[in-house]
């Protein structure tokens, strides 16, 4: 039957309706802020970055930021939106002062759009321009104006406060994690040093930019000082750690390009080309640039960027009329570097023997490195272990930042994962039984062992870390002590050897449900006892209940339900506290009396109420309860 196609199938979106319809043009993904680049966040961001503009623009140096259950309040003290343009800011696209580049010259924003996009996805939404004695104040609920009014400061200083709680509607059930956003304060106030910002009462503020950021943010000392480099428009901080990888922190306009872009290419090249120079030597660039740790910033005239969220840099020119990206970054790095490693005598020696160090260590591999790709190529082609996805994330499909990786053990596991994922998104790989405690080995085992050696060929992270398959990397384990011992296993893996991926967190733990408590009438998944409790009391008298005590027992049909959109994932994050050497010594290492000490103070009783069966934790266990998420390791 055809289908009628005249005037009246064509429809027009009002703006806020587009947004609603399609927040992911904006604000990429949604989720329910268990993640920082879920939307809530991204909401807050687009707010604070208008106000970082104007301090950058030289008006305001305080920013007051409070988040009270599921509101969040910002405001700044900068001249105050011009009042008149207040609602049209708020609510009409392509409307905005940073079209206007004598005004904004060098802002975060883009087009007008983001305060629009909060607007829209917020269920109430209040925005206020205080500025020379009057007040202007628009209220909105989901994008549509409710009231607007004006009246006297009553000498309340300029600026501008902005209001939104996010529309449950639209994002589901949902929390704001306050760690999350101390964390994108702070790099605010590393970027825009003596600018204070302040958190429910808490304050921040960097006098050092990106030397602050270094020092708060290493989790091993540094082998020799940190090299702090500032010009126009560009500040970089360098050092290197003892472990193995490159770990960066790139920003543009105060924005944290997460996935790079065109500035860190044309940084990672200046500064090998520089440091090739400095020692008159032909070095590998890997032996120059591992276990490099450094952070650059750079101020760019309209920039742009490879997607609404801004996480990856794709401007070549540093302005209309400005020299390329490439070419300022290297002018800057080849004098700057050069001078300070001319001046400094005893850090060019400790960095030349590291990386003497590196060009040692890569060429006794080199021989086994070339085996282990083939062998890789060669089970890639079988498609032995891994069962790929489509959609990868170093690809500008606009589902890139959804690929994701499950590793999972045991074939019932894998084979329940690979039905029921979205073979457009999500790749699985298999392991075979317990991986190697790689603690304390150097990084010829990546290549000797088939598992490991496998999986960094699938994650394609050998040459480059930029080269990521996939956004998410989610250990996918059973809830049991062999489980937990293989997910402390993998996570040493990359500890060891890929620290930038936690890091730049894209190391997850799956979490899969307990118990099934269903009756004729309703079925509830519960990832906990408490869960299980509450969810007999909601279904009433004899539910039936159904313990999983392995990936492998869930059916395809259901497991759809743990790996869709309300896939709960639990972030392997580092902070400056975990000493990566520390922790792996004591957790993993040999076993020393102190560890001994601890499991035996640490050891508890735990009585399953399903099969009333009283189950002793082992060490492992033990280990791996330090690694939960409410531990300091992923915490």
């Amino acid at each position: 039957m055809s289908v009628g196609y005249s005037e009246d199938s064509i429809k027009t979106l009002e703006w806020q309706e587009h947004i609603r319809k399609r927040p992911g043009m904006y604000i990429g993904k949604l989720g329910d802020g268990s993640q920082p680049d879920d939307g809530i966040y991204i909401l807050l961001k687009e707010v604070v970055d208008n106000s970082i503009d104007e301090f950058m623009m030289g008006n305001g140096k305080r920013i007051d930021i409070t988040l009270s259950d599921k509101t969040v309040s910002i405001r700044d003290f900068g001249r105050g939106i011009p009042q008149g343009k207040l609602i049209d800011v708020a609510s009409k696209m392509n409307t905005g002062a940073k079209y206007d580049s004598k005004v904004f010259k060098k802002s975060v924003g883009l087009n007008g759009v983001g305060i629009k996009a909060v607007n829209a996805l917020s269920k109430n939404f209040v925005i206020k321009s205080i500025r020379e004695g009057l007040t202007k104040e628009a209220e909105f609920a989901a994008g549509i104006l409710v009231n607007d009014k004006e009246y006297p400061s009553n000498g309340e200083a300029n600026g501008t406060f902005v209001q939104f709680t996010p529309d449950d509607s639209v994002f589901g059930s949902y929390s704001f994690q306050e760690e999350y956003i101390e964390a994108m304060i702070r790099n605010y106030t590393y970027l825009n040093t003596n600018l204070t910002i302040t958190f429910n009462g808490k304050e921040f503020i960097s006098k050092n930019g990106l030397l602050d950021l270094l020092n708060e943010n290493m989790t091993t000392e540094p082998l020799y000082p940190i090299i702090h480099l500032k010009g126009d428009d560009i500040e970089v901080a360098i050092t290197h750690g003892s472990g193995y990888g490159e770990d960066y922190y790139t920003f543009v306009n105060g924005q944290h390009t997460t996935q790079g872009g065109t500035h860190l290419t044309a940084f990672r090249e200046a500064y090998v080309k520089t440091i090739r120079e400095f020692y008159k030597k032909d070095f590998d660039p890997s032996d120059i640039r591992t276990s490099v740790i450094a952070a650059i910033s750079i101020k760019v005239e309209d920039p742009v960027f490879e997607s609404q969220t801004k996480t990856k840099l794709g401007s070549k020119d540093m302005g209309p009329n400005g020299p390329s990206v490439r070419q300022f970054i290297g002018d800057f790095v080849k004098e700057k570097l050069d001078n300070y490693l001319h001046r400094h005598s005893e850090t060019a020696q400790i960095l030349l023997q590291k990386i003497l160090e590196s060009e040692k260590e890569r060429k006794a591999i080199s021989g086994i490195k070339k085996i282990a790709r083939e062998r890789a190529k060669k089970a890639s082609l079988h498609n032995r272990k891994l069962r790929d996805c489509r959609i990868h994330y170093n690809s500008k499909d606009p589902r890139a930042h959804e690929s994701t990786l499950f590793i999972t053990e045991g074939d019932s596991a894998s084979g329940s994962i690979t039905k029921s994922r979205d073979v457009n998104t999500q790749a699985v790989f298999s392991l075979r039984g317990k991986p190697l405690n790689t603690y304390g080995l150097t990084k010829k085992i990546v290549y000797e062992n088939e598992e490991f050696n496998l999986l960094q060929a699938a994650l394609d992270i050998e040459e480059d870390m930029e080269n990521l398959r996939y956004n998410r990397i989610v250990i996918a384990t059973d809830a049991d002590v062999d489980g937990m011992h293989i997910r402390l296993l993998l996570i040493t893996f990359f500890l060891q050897f890929f620290p930038e991926l936690i890091r730049q967190e894209h190391l997850f733990i799956l979490q899969t449900p307990l118990f099934r408590v269903r009756n004729k009438k309703k079925t509830i998944y519960c990832y906990s006892p408490e869960e299980r409790e509450r969810a007999i009391a909601e279904l009433g008298p004899n539910p039936e209940i159904t313990r999983f005590k392995g990936l492998g027992e869930i059916s395809p049909d259901e497991f759809k339900n743990f790996i869709g959109p309300d896939m709960r994932l639990d972030p392997v994050r580092l902070t400056k506290e975990d000493q990566i050497h520390d922790l792996l010594e004591f957790y993993m290492g040999k076993n020393t009396p102190d560890r001994q000490d601890f499991i035996i103070n640490n050891l508890r009783i735990e009585e399953d109420i399903i099969d009333e069966e009283p189950a002793t934790k082992t060490p492992e266990a033990d280990m791996e309860e330090l690694t939960s998420p409410n531990k300091s390791l992923v915490a």
